[in-house]
């Protein structure tokens, strides 16, 4: 399947401008879950319509059964904005599975991106509250019978086998995410699957990308037509430049035949944006969370035509040289 660059907000809210995208060089829109009126909009201005698809999040106070257990035995911390349940809790995800199958059997996005595919935590901020999880019985029975280990404990697991339990997670985690793209691509062949990312590299804060978020690139990329990772500058501590930062080092640690597209804050605009198109290896299209603002903005608007069309050049040039593009 040919994937287009895709170039475009965030957010229902931008609808509102949606007639001028084509004049700034956007040629699609990314909102959350299937909304009725967000495809209608995008059709009647030709615009590719892509959903954004809650996986593994829920409001934990009236779902408290799905927060998982930390290593004390307890329900891990948790605030406003916290990802990730208890993968052991086999109705919510058959909840999941019947609701993105109901949006693929009534909408016909070009698009969709799994949000949340992750264990629990949160990572867009300066200072992030890492936990392990989760250690519930059923989530270590789960480890026990897929590892031929014996353990009871989470001491016993993260002393004795803590490589092994990292690679269990994230296991569970890709089986769930070939899931979904196989029912995705059973019933939309030409629909493209993507996935928000943790923005962290793999060696960042002890390997947090995996050992607490269960997120391993090599494990997902069948599933996986494009990786989105959350860039985020200001909310995150980090400079404008990590977009193109990540862009530089992906060659590192994500399959060669994996595409990688960010997603920037509108926070950070223009100057994260114009950052990432000055990339070595060029973000294959854009999107702008928040990005309404963006396209409100005449002057802004103009400064996302003109980085889009750098990025279309700069994947053009390598495309003519040979090498994958991402």
């Amino acid at each position: 399947m040919s994937l287009p660059l895709l170039f475009g907000p965030y957010g229902y809210d931008a609808v509102d401008t949606i007639d001028r995208f084509a004049t700034y060089g956007a040629n699609a829109l990314w909102f959350h879950g299937f909304n009725p009126s967000g495809f209608e909009a995008c059709r009647k201005h030709r615009i590719a319509a892509c959903v954004e698809f809650k996986t593994f999040r829920a409001d934990f106070d009236t779902r408290p059964e799905l927060i998982p257990i930390g290593v004390d035995g307890r329900p891990i911390r948790y605030g406003r904005l916290v990802q990730g349940v208890c993968l052991s809790q086999h109705a919510f995800l058959e909840e999941v599975r019947e609701e993105l199958i109901l949006g693929i059997r009534t909408f016909q996005p070009v698009g969709i991106w799994l949000d949340y595919l992750t264990y629990a935590g949160w990572f867009e901020t300066p200072k992030p509250d890492l936990q392990e999880g989760c250690f519930c019985p059923d989530c270590i029975a789960d480890f026990c019978q897929a590892t031929g280990l014996d353990a009871t404990t989470p001491e016993q697991i993260l002393r004795n086998a803590a490589n092994r339990w990292t690679r269990h997670k994230c296991e569970r985690v890709a089986r769930l995410a070939t899931e979904y793209a196989e029912l995705i691509r059973t019933h939309l062949p030409e629909c493209i699957v993507g996935a928000y990312m943790c923005p962290w590299t793999p060696d960042e804060f002890d390997g947090a990308l995996r050992r607490i978020f269960a997120q391993d690139y090599t494990l997902l990329a069948p599933a996986i037509d494009v990786f989105t990772p959350l860039i985020y500058a200001k909310k995150s501590g980090r400079p404008a430049a990590w977009g193109r930062d990540f862009l530089d080092q992906m060659p590192r640690f994500i399959p060669q035949d994996r595409r990688v597209q960010l997603i920037l804050d509108a926070m950070d605009y223009p100057d994260s944006l114009l950052a990432a198109a000055d990339a070595r290896n060029p973000s294959w299209g854009i999107q702008i969370f928040g990005g309404a603002q963006v396209f409100a903005d005449p002057q802004h608007a103009q400064v996302f035509r003109s980085a889009a069309e750098h990025i279309r050049q700069r994947a053009a040039e390598i495309a003519e040289s040979g090498p994958s593009f991402r």
